[in-house]
């Protein structure tokens, strides 16, 4: 088993790989929304939209564990940075319903991928998982803190030329991807305990903590931009203020890194909890610029943390040759709240203005933390 030295040849590529795609998915979750809105489209089909995208993340996440059986890990990294490109460059070439519906297809099918593919690479070895997520995490959020600023500006443009620079970030990610290390195929232990993994101590945790961080990125790239744009905020200070959730994500992950062993379930209670309630905020406070940033700040710290504890503390929780499954199983409910989050506010906006539909999600985005009390895995 490979150790997990932070400065390694496949460490730096796992990390570059990481800021890069995220740099174009970034990019993409400022500039998909802000085109939607100029083509005509409503709030409701931005939701709906959202929700198809987490749906295709979902279902292909549920058959990640078996393809990670039988294909290494940096193919499923370099196809899901393939895929990303072609959703990005797609709406460019047509914004009618058809190919936006396709687009989003293919980047759920992206970010399964990606996102198991490299979190699962990176824990195959000795050492804390949580140090090694952190560092992919890390460079991930500096590049979500560029994407989204680098769209709100050429979106001043044009939408469709943030999308193409989206997806020429993205094919360059194929240089770091073929400089990773070549691990084999997950092989399952002969002595695998019954029942479903998910259902494990440690695991059932780590898909709980999932969800908040799920819903708290699904509405970051739906609804906070559409939110912030009703507000009277300009394209260039949407994507400043969606930078700033994404760089405060980037210190609550740093952090995450260095919290101790023992710490570890008070500390995802508190990022769930304080996820849930600036993200219930987000949008009451939309049009004061320094109070929204503030309140995208506290939720991208917690969110930051939770997204890199549960995954961490599923992956530890169980055989190395698990690991795998043990990641996608915590992908799998965090793509279950990437569906489900905007989808509740698309259904609640209809009935009631927008604020008050992200704060009713943002206070049900708190409910795992009720769940996770009491469990013993969240003291491990």
């Amino acid at each position: 088993m490979p150790s997990r030295d932070p400065l390694s040849r496949d460490a730096v590529a796992s990390a570059a790989g990481a800021g890069i795609y995220s740099v174009s998915l970034g990019a993409a979750g400022v500039a998909l929304p802000l085109l939607a809105l100029q083509t005509g489209y409503s709030a409701f089909d931005i939701g709906a939209l959202t929700a198809t995208s987490a749906v295709s993340q979902m279902l292909v996440r549920l058959a990640l564990a078996w393809a990670m059986r039988r294909w290494a890990d940096w193919t499923l990294i370099a196809g899901a940075v393939i895929t990303l490109a072609a959703s990005c460059l797609l709406v460019t070439l047509s914004s009618a319903m058809v190919p936006f519906v396709i687009a989003q297809l293919l980047q759920g099918a992206s970010r399964a991928c990606f996102w198991t593919g490299s979190q699962t690479h990176v824990v195959r070895g000795t050492g804390r998982a949580a140090g090694a997520l952190a560092q992919v995490n890390l460079v991930a959020s500096v590049g979500l803190l560029c994407g989204p600023l680098l769209a709100g500006v050429l979106s001043e443009i044009a939408p469709e030329l943030a999308l193409g620079a989206a997806a020429a970030v993205a094919l360059a990610g194929l240089v770091p991807t073929l400089l990773l290390d070549r691990l084999p195929p997950f092989t399952p232990p002969p002595d695998r305990p019954p029942g479903r993994l998910w259902r494990r101590p440690g695991v059932d945790v780590g898909c709980w903590a999932g969800v908040s961080a799920g819903a708290w990125r699904a509405l970051l790239t739906s609804y906070v931009p559409v939110a912030l744009d009703a507000a009277g905020q300009s394209a260039t200070a949407v994507g400043a203020l969606i930078s700033v959730a994404n760089g405060a994500q980037l210190l609550g992950t740093g952090l995450a890194g260095r919290i101790r062993s023992h710490l570890t379930g008070r500390a995802l209670l508190s990022g769930i909890v304080a996820t849930g309630v600036a993200t219930a905020l987000t949008a009451a406070v939309a049009g004061n610029t320094p109070l929204a940033a503030a309140v995208l700040a506290v939720s991208g710290v917690a969110a930051g943390a939770v997204q890199v504890l549960g995954p961490a503390l599923a992956a530890e929780s169980v055989h190395p040759e698990e690991r795998g499954e043990a990641i996608a199983a915590t992908g799998t409910f965090r793509a279950a709240a990437l569906f489900a989050a905007p989808l509740a506010v698309a259904g609640m906006v209809v009935l009631v203005p927008l604020a008050p539909a992200i704060a009713v999600v943002g206070a049900g985005m708190t409910l795992p933390a009720f769940a996770l009390r009491g469990r013993d895995a969240t003291s491990q």
